[in-house]
């Protein structure tokens, strides 16, 4: 299917490794330009390399208040116009909520939700003109609270929230918003679970990975390609009539309304 996004501008936080840069590189495969923003130099450049289409890179730690301003300066500068915005950037420290700091508060929301607020504000101008779209990547615990993940349940819950209300201002201002919860995926951080599981149990990182699998509910973890393409959807008209939705992609985790 072509989903007629060659030649638009897309901005990708979060944007080196895991699910980032399975979304950069399709995004990429799919035509778009892009600009990749994340706090690693090296990582970025490393992905910008591995897309075909015309890659910018914006290294820099978005929870600083100035820095998602300038992103968004910055796509502007080098392209004239945005027509997605993916906001991918933010991982939530886990624990039990009494033994949580309040700077892993502070952390927690200042770069997954502070930073998707600031560079929602500042495209949203450019996105409106272009008709374009803005995808939020949440993730299940906003729906599902648990135990050991206070944090980014409060996050999430609230970036799905937002995306209801920025959805609600799109129908006017012509900006398609909407958000994917990922479950369980096979990034960096999952492997290291899996890893250690094995390491503790005495068993092969394949047999681990099954075993966590089958406790967490889900009959195989999901692929970062998998989000992307998720993502490529959402950004597409394939989906014009998608306004607020919001997408789990968690292999069935989720089983609440």
């Amino acid at each position: 299917m072509n989903l007629n996004l060659t030649n638009q501008v897309a901005i990708v936080t979060g944007a080196s490794r895991g699910i980032g840069r399975a979304i950069a590189e399709l995004l990429s495969q799919e035509g778009m330009r892009l600009v990749l923003a994340a706090r690693s130099e090296a990582d970025l450049k490393h992905v910008a390399e591995s897309c075909k289409t015309e890659t910018v890179i914006f290294p820099a730690d978005l929870r600083d208040e100035k820095n998602p301003q300038l992103l968004i300066d910055f796509a502007i500068s080098q392209f004239g116009q945005i027509d997605l915005l993916v906001n991918n950037a933010g991982a939530t420290k886990r624990g039990d909520f009494l033994q949580l700091s309040e700077d892993d508060w502070q952390d927690g929301f200042a770069l997954k939700f502070y930073s998707a607020v600031r560079c929602i504000r500042a495209a949203w101008p450019h996105l409106s003109k272009s008709q374009g779209s803005v995808v939020n990547i949440v993730g299940i615990g906003g729906r599902t609270g648990s135990a050991d993940f206070a944090i980014g349940g409060a996050v999430n819950a609230g970036l799905l929230n937002l995306t209801k209300v920025l959805a609600d201002k799109g129908i006017t201002d012509g900006v398609k918003v909407n958000a994917i919860n990922p479950g369980y995926i096979a990034t960096d951080r999952l492997k290291s679970r899996i890893t250690a599981l094995a390491a503790e149990k005495g068993i092969s990182a394949d047999q681990a990975a099954l075993e966590l699998a089958d406790s967490l509910g889900v009959k195989r973890f999901g692929n970062p390609a998998e989000i992307a393409a998720a993502v490529a959807f959402l950004a597409s008209g394939v989906s014009g009539y998608c306004q607020g939705t919001i997408l789990d992609a968690d292999g069935g985790r989720t089983r609440t309304l």
